[in-house]
Formats: structure tokens, sequence, C-alpha cells
């Protein structure tokens, strides 16, 4: 069995006839422009002549809506049997057959090659903090723990019946302990795992009220953390080799500053840390890298080529000259005012608010939207519905505020609906600028931002 990277979380598996490509990312521009490879892929869209494709999830990093349009939509695409049907519709509608495998089912691909896709979850909002529909799995649970999966993430697992490889993608830990465990009892010795090593994140990048010292601090903190997140797959799986992938991107346009505080350390960096961790047990589990195009023999260790560590002078060099002169699609569109902005908020709180009881919260802080022209929408937390107010004004609320900046263009397209554009890949692309006080994380009110649209 071979891997061969392609780029970030984009990889190919090989075995004798049968390949399968995993979470198709190969072109600039995911998350509405803002993020970008660096150096580009070795691969284009149309190199790729390919058995299967599997994808993970729904965000742009691994299910890239033009990346796919270049594909071959003749290629069946693998995907974890959700409780919602949405990923599988999004493939549908790019022209291509979605295969749906149910959770933890081991499945024939070809030739000695078989797939097995499970769910990252155990469908439990303490865990993993997201709200995607559990209650549908919940009914049969009594101790709130179940084989099924949320709209989250899944586990890719490949085998030949020989060697084993996993492709943990952008799963969490400790939300995929549970998951890990399983693939422990059902294929015993692992011989590669992939896994995510960065926060694909806009924390702490976009904290506008941070300074840049408090940003390069906190940036630090997550990279620890999710090297934690990390070795709690390692530790758990005990693979012969792991390699570092997912979540590695660079934002461009008009939002290329923010680049240097974004937690994503470079492969290399990951590398580095891996090989000489004291706090990963066995210290038989070996790191690896691999260059864009080339592979990794997972039986016998064996790659086609050294990799080649990037350059940071060039990188940053790459940013300054080209992708600081990128423009994003909404940037063509016309600058809304404030009418158009009020034609949309009433259905889209509604929609936002229906969302907020459902989960059963509600919060005294207040979410500052700014529009245009020094206006500002304030949205209650409580039910209590929303108001347009100065620039002026908002700056008199000294606490209990979230206040959101971005540009105009976009929010009017998030308000309009997710077929224009989404508050949560708005927010991983970094177009978000933030302002809280206090300086807390409430999950809710972001989950349930994600629905304010029209």
């Amino acid at each position: 069995m071979r891997l061969r990277h392609v780029k970030s979380s984009t990889v190919i598996v090989e075995d004798g006839d049968t390949s399968v490509l995993c979470d198709p990312w190969m072109l600039d521009g995911a998350f509405y422009g803002s993020w970008a490879h660096y150096p580009e892929p070795a691969l284009e869209p149309e190199d790729v002549d390919v058995d299967y494709i599997y994808v993970s999830h729904i965000h742009p990093d691994h299910f890239h809506r033009e990346t796919m349009q270049r594909l071959d939509t003749d290629t069946p695409v693998l995907i974890h049997d959700y409780a919602s049907d949405f990923l599988r519709q999004n493939v549908e509608r790019l022209g291509f057959e979605a295969i749906e495998l149910p959770h933890d089912e081991r499945t024939h691909l070809g030739g000695d090659l078989h797939i097995n896709i499970l769910g990252a979850d155990d469908c439990d909002p303490e865990v993993c903090g997201n709200y995607f529909g559990c209650g549908w799995w919940m009914d049969s649970s009594s101790d709130r723990t179940t084989d099924g999966s949320t709209q989250i993430d899944s586990m890719g697992i490949f085998d030949n019946g020989e060697s084993v490889l996993v492709n943990a993608n952008d799963c969490r830990w400790p939300l995929s302990e549970r998951a890990c465990h399983v693939v422990n009892d059902r294929y015993g010795d692992i011989d590669m795992l992939l896994m995510q090593y960065s926060a694909a994140n806009f924390y702490p990048q976009c904290m506008d009220d941070y300074t840049a010292a408090e940003k390069r601090e906190a940036r630090e903190e997550v990279i620890q953390e999710m090297y934690r997140d990390a070795e709690g797959f390692i530790n758990t799986l005990e693979p012969r080799y792991v390699m570092p992938f997912a979540g590695d991107y660079t934002l461009s346009g008009a939002l290329t500053d923010r680049n240097e505080y974004v937690a994503s350390p470079s492969r290399k960096e990951a590398f580095e840390h891996f090989a000489t961790s004291d706090t990963v047990e066995p210290d038989h589990s070996e790191p690896v890298l691999v260059n864009s195009g080339e592979w990794f023999d997972v039986e016998t260790g064996e790659q086609s080529a050294p990799y080649t560590p990037v350059d940071p002078t060039r990188k940053l060099q790459y940013i300054q000259n080209e992708l600081s002169e990128v423009t994003f699609p909404h940037e063509e569109d016309e600058m809304p005012t404030v009418e158009d902005f009020e034609e949309l908020l009433d259905e889209a709180y509604e929609h936002f608010d229906e969302k907020r009881r459902g989960i059963e919260w509600e919060s005294e802080t207040t979410v500052l939207l700014e529009l245009v022209d020094d206006t500002v929408a304030a949205l209650s937390m409580e039910g209590d519905g929303w108001e347009l107010i100065s620039e002026f004004e908002s700056r008199r609320i000294e606490e209990g505020y979230v206040r959101m900046n971005m540009d105009p263009r976009l929010l009017h397209r998030i308000l309009r609906g997710p077929k224009y554009a989404h508050f949560n890949n708005a927010q991983i692309g970094s177009h978000i600028g933030f302002e809280k006080e206090p300086d807390i994380y409430e999950r809710p009110l972001y989950y349930s931002m994600s629905f304010l649209h029209a």
C-alpha cells in the first residue's frame, strides 16, 4: 500500500490497481477565496485518475467545489452515512454518484483494498461542542453514546489485509477517542496514521482587540494544544508511522497580514515536535513527511524522494508579491446599503433565534454586527430581537458583547443564505474580526450564528 501526498489533507491511497483520492482541495480559494497553498500542489485535478474519491466532511478544504468540478464525475464518491443528507446532496449536485457507507462497516473497493468509515464523534454535544441533530440518534441511547454520527467529520481506515492506514482527517481529540478504540479492536496493529496537527480556526489571528504580543502568545498556546491532541491519537493507535497533515494553508488577499498569527506551524516544525516529544508512547511511532506528488510505501517505509522543507523567506515573498494581490469573489459585489441589510435581518434573526431556542441556550451577551455607514446591528441572545444603533453607541457598551467585523459584501451574502455564503466558513476562512468583553468563548453563540440567514 502506498500513500501519495498531494497537499494539506489531500492524499491518494494506492494498493495494486485500486486507488482512492481523499478530500480533494487542489486549487487556491477555499473559504471564499482566503485559503491558498504554498507551495502549489505538484498535481492538477486533471492529472488525477483514481477509482474512488473519499470525502470526510463538508468543509471546503476537504470538499472543494472548484477542485471537484475539474475531476471526472464518473468517479464514485465515498462518504459516511450521516444523519443529515447535506454532504450527499452537495456531492450529487456536482454530478457525482455519492455512496453512503454505514458507520464501521468494512467495504471492499477492489483487489485487496478495503475502506471503513467511522463517524468522528459519539453524538454527545458536551464532548464535541456541536449540535448537528444529535437527537436523531439519542432517542435510542440512554448513556449519551451511540455508533451514530453527526455532520462533523469522519475517519477513514484503509487496509489490504496486511497493512492498515488510518486517515483521521480533522477529527479532534478527545472527541474521537472512542472511535480510535474501535479501530484498535477491529484492526490491531496500525501501520500509518494521518492526523491533523494545526488549528484550522479563526483564533487568534482574528482577535482585533488583542495586541500583537497577545496574538503571538495565544498562537503558541493553540499550537501546543493541537500537538497534545495529536499525541492522543498517536498514543492510542500506536502506529508505526505518523504523518502530520491537514490544516496546512496560507491566507491570501486582504487577509495576508493575519498569517503571522495563524496557529499553523510548518510541517517540518510538526515533524520535529513529534520526533522529539517525550509524551509520545511508544517511541517507535516514526514521523514522516512526503513532498507533493511523491509517495510513501506503508509496508516498507520507502519513499520516492526525500522531503524538501518550505523556505520561509521564499514563502513570505510569495505572500507579499502574489497572494496579497488576490481578489475575493464577494469583493466584486456592489456595496450593500443599510436598507439592504434591514430587508434581511428580520427573517435572518428569526431563523437564528429558532436554532438558539432549539438548543435551549441564552446569554446576556449582545452580538454587534458592523454594517455600513457607521451603523451596527445589535442582536439579542435572549430572543429580544435586533436593532440598529450607531457605531458611537455600540462603542459605549463596555461589557457583555461580541463585536464582529467583516467585509459588508460578505456579510450581505451570509444573510442571504448558505447558497451564497455561510457564517462558519467565513469564520474558518479568517474573514471575520472579533472583539469580546469578557474574553470568553461561548461556543453555542457561534453555532447559532451559523443560522443567521434569511
